[in-house]
């Protein structure tokens, strides 16, 4: 029963994995079992959503592991050993933000700077800017190697590239996880680019997908997604970051990335300014002027959460290849009203 397994667990508690808060969450999902209510328990979505980045391990799964099986913290720890995919790197950067104190961290130094004068003020009017250069050659082409074995695709037999595959969702490719894609997060320029422009280090990196955008053809159209927020409109909506990594050469044409510059500073007097009878989702963006971002293979951009933004029809020769990677403080502020 549940008084054999449960000792209250503190936030900073690590077990063998050296995760803290695990075990918060493991002795949450046994009083959920037994039906206990204890309220000095009450787990917090950022910091779920961090544990199982860093772990490589689902949520469904885990409840139904721990739900079916009523394991020791111990035997979980080794069921998250066998089914997940442990990044000590992402431990390590959990750890220092949850530790941290809500805080604007005091060890930012200039000379971790990527960004210069240029590239902010580009950044403070356009709401966007393009990292150059954030990965090698020799990453960019095991990147690609990594995403088309899994997808099955030859880049240099266009057939094999509209096939179906079960991690295809559209354009969007349900590959989270490879040693590859996590060597890709923790590029020290995209790290201390995010860090830069947050004015802190203590920041977490998400666990997000790929992207494989092919060329429009007869038989086959562009699915989407169109240009959109993924943030609340509920104001005042809050500073957040969003970013990409192109692995393959993509200019305007190719199904760029797209978004509506410096929309961050018009965004609040165009939301009041709105008719009642508007839906700023279904908004017309091209209205707005959306532009296309061209860059290189191994460029990175960042683009504040405020501007409306999106993939676009690929009309070139060639797929458009991304991996989607951000950074961001696990104290940040979340609005969990939907506008």
């Amino acid at each position: 029963m549940i008084k054999k397994h449960i000792s209250m667990a503190k936030e900073q508690e690590q077990g063998k994995l050296g995760i803290a808060y695990l075990k918060t969450i493991w002795t949450s999902i046994m009083l959920q079992k037994e039906g206990v209510v204890n309220e000095s328990i009450q787990l917090k979505h950022n910091y779920v959503t961090a544990v199982f980045d860093a772990l490589g391990i689902g949520l469904e799964p885990t409840y139904k592991y721990v739900f079916e099986s009523s394991p020791s913290f111990e035997q979980f720890e080794d069921w998250v050993i066998r089914n997940g995919i442990v990044s000590q790197e992402m431990i390590n950067l959990f750890n220092l933000a949850i530790s941290s104190s809500n805080q604007k961290s005091q060890d930012l130094t200039t000379e971790n700077n990527v960004l210069d004068k240029k590239a902010l003020d580009h950044w403070d009017k356009e709401g966007y800017i393009i990292i150059p250069n954030a990965i090698t050659e020799d990453d960019i082409e095991a990147s690609l190697d990594v995403i088309y074995t899994h997808l099955q695709i030859d880049p240099n037999d266009t057939s094999t590239w509209y096939e179906d595959h079960p991690l295809k969702q559209g354009i969007m490719v349900q590959l989270f996880r490879h040693p590859q894609l996590d060597k890709n997060r923790f590029s020290k320029k995209i790290q201390q680019a995010y860090q830069q422009l947050w004015q802190r280090t203590d920041l977490i990196v998400s666990n997000d997908r790929v992207s494989f955008n092919p060329p429009e053809t007869d038989n086959y159209k562009f699915p989407g997604p169109n240009l959109h927020w993924d943030v609340s409109l509920k104001r005042p909506i809050p500073f957040g970051l969003q970013g990409l990594l192109y692995l393959t050469d993509t200019p305007e044409n190719q199904g760029a990335f797209t978004l509506v510059p410096g929309f961050h500073r018009k965004i609040d007097s165009w939301l009041e300014n709105l008719p009642h009878t508007v839906n700023p989702r279904t908004y017309d963006f091209q209205l707005l002027g959306t532009k296309p971002i061209a860059a290189k293979a191994g460029d990175f951009i960042i683009w504040n959460q405020m501007l409306p933004h999106g993939s676009s029809p690929n009309t070139g020769m060639k797929p458009r290849v991304v991996q989607y990677i951000n950074y961001q403080p696990i104290h940040r502020e979340i609005e969990t009203e939907w506008i």
